[in-house]
């Protein structure tokens, strides 16, 4: 009797020190977990958030304080704020604190010690309006325009901060201006791109070649591993090559058609553009790739890294949107470039299909730029990360960074066209040679 109430008591204790161990252990899961799920919810309310106001702001007659209807449950949770759990505060401490350290190594004159500080309170706190304008002060002496940025982020996430109000208030005018002299270069650079002879032999083989170096970046952006003389080489002889999917030579054969349609039909149309051209040239873009989607518009939900599209059940009613606005008075009357850059921005932003929309968007853009007699513009896959980090300050709320951008990429292609004309002898390799940053694989 001894002996099995000994035994019992023995199992007894074991099984006392197991579950003790499991509560500890399941304890210190779930405060894991926890902190993980508040981080996640957090950073897809600030998505959805985003997605609300980009929305409003795309609907024609909408300003920058849109009503926005709360009939979509989407909607709804976007628009409720987020319960913010301890550990997420903790980050938000952490971020002030750099800052202050920040602030302190300015006043001390420590510039460079400052800058890191700066950019890591940034990092751990992207969306707090007094480290992004304490951020743009510091550098607005050395770089206004990326200042105005981030005053103008810290008036996003905060209307109601003072300080970021009235420093955009001082460097709007400034970058106004700024802005105003690179779209009047970019004119004067266009009147001598128009003065060159499409029939001279110089002119027809540049632009051979950029056409050649259009489908190599556009697609290479999108993960296609051919390079400039693999694609060339398809695209002359139609034969494949070695060692590569076929899923990336149809990429080529695609945007190889899209552009031919463009050229062919959409360039010698006189009229609008409308949702049946946008579908044409994403059906011949994804038609090799995937025949079933290719020109559809997608019917399930995508998420774009931290960019969450608008529902399936909107995008024919964007669409109708977007093509009204493509072709209103109010579109028309901007600058070529800026026209073209915003084009391009809210087809991407609206996203329209499951795969495609980059490629689409792009092909867009330049058929906007082309009929207003500029050269299409080259994306090179070199300055993949500043294309999508622009796109991503679009989504904030600021669109001049992502327009500044393809600015800069139009005024390269000018660029290009001006030095080869100036010179017989000069030749595309002197292009990439030379101080004209324009193309060539990255």
């Amino acid at each position: 009797m001894c002996k099995t109430t000994e035994i019992q008591i023995t199992i007894n204790k074991s099984s006392l020190i197991c579950f003790l161990l499991g509560g500890v252990i399941t304890a210190v899961l779930f405060s894991a977990i926890h902190l993980n799920f508040s981080l996640t919810l957090d950073r897809r309310w600030a998505a959805l958030r985003q997605h609300v106001t980009e929305r409003a702001l795309l609907v024609p007659g909408m300003g920058l304080t849109p009503t926005v209807p709360t009939s979509n449950p989407l909607t709804r949770w976007a628009l409720s704020m987020p319960v913010y759990s301890s550990d997420t505060r903790v980050l938000k401490g952490e971020a002030l604190a750099a800052l202050h350290q920040a602030i302190d190594a300015k006043k001390n004159g420590k510039k460079v010690k400052a800058l890191k500080l700066f950019q890591h309170a940034l990092a751990l706190d992207p969306n707090h309006a007094d480290v992004l304008n304490e951020y743009g002060e510091f550098l607005e002496d050395e770089d206004v325009v990326k200042a105005d940025h981030l005053y103008t982020c810290a008036v996003i996430f905060n209307g109601s901060h003072s300080k970021a109000l009235s420093n955009l208030r001082r460097t709007s005018a400034s970058v106004a201006e700024i802005d105003k002299q690179m779209l009047d270069s970019i004119d004067a650079k266009h009147e001598q791109f128009l003065k060159i002879s499409e029939s001279s032999r110089v002119f027809e083989r540049a632009r051979q070649e950029f056409y050649y170096l259009q489908v190599y970046h556009t697609t290479a952006i999108e993960g296609n591993t051919l390079t400039l003389e693999q694609m060339r080489s398809i695209m002359e002889t139609g034969l494949a090559i070695g060692g590569k999917s076929i899923l990336e030579h149809n990429e080529v054969l695609g945007l190889e058609l899209a552009l031919q349609y463009i050229n062919s039909t959409l360039m010698q149309r006189i009229g609008q553009i409308t949702v049946k051209d946008i579908l044409a040239i994403h059906h011949r873009v994804l038609g090799h790739v995937n025949p079933i989607d290719a020109g559809h518009v997608r019917t399930s939900q995508v998420f774009i890294g931290g960019h969450v599209p608008p529902p399936s059940t909107e995008i024919e009613d964007l669409m109708d949107e977007f093509v009204e606005w493509l072709n209103s008075e109010e579109a028309l009357l901007l600058h070529p470039v800026e026209f073209a850059a915003l084009a391009h921005y809210k087809l991407v932003y609206i996203h329209p299909f499951l795969d495609g929309n980059g490629r689409t968007a792009r092909l867009l853009m330049n058929l906007i730029l082309m009929r207003a007699g500029f050269p299409p513009v080259v994306v090179k896959l070199s300055e993949r990360h500043t294309y999508y980090e622009t796109i991503k300050m679009g989504n904030l709320g600021d669109l001049r960074p992502f327009i500044r951008f393809i600015s800069h990429s139009l005024e390269d292609m000018l660029d290009a066209y001006i030095y080869l004309d100036s010179d017989p002898d000069h030749s595309i390799t002197d292009v990439k040679e030379s101080e004209v940053h324009v193309i060539g694989p990255a």
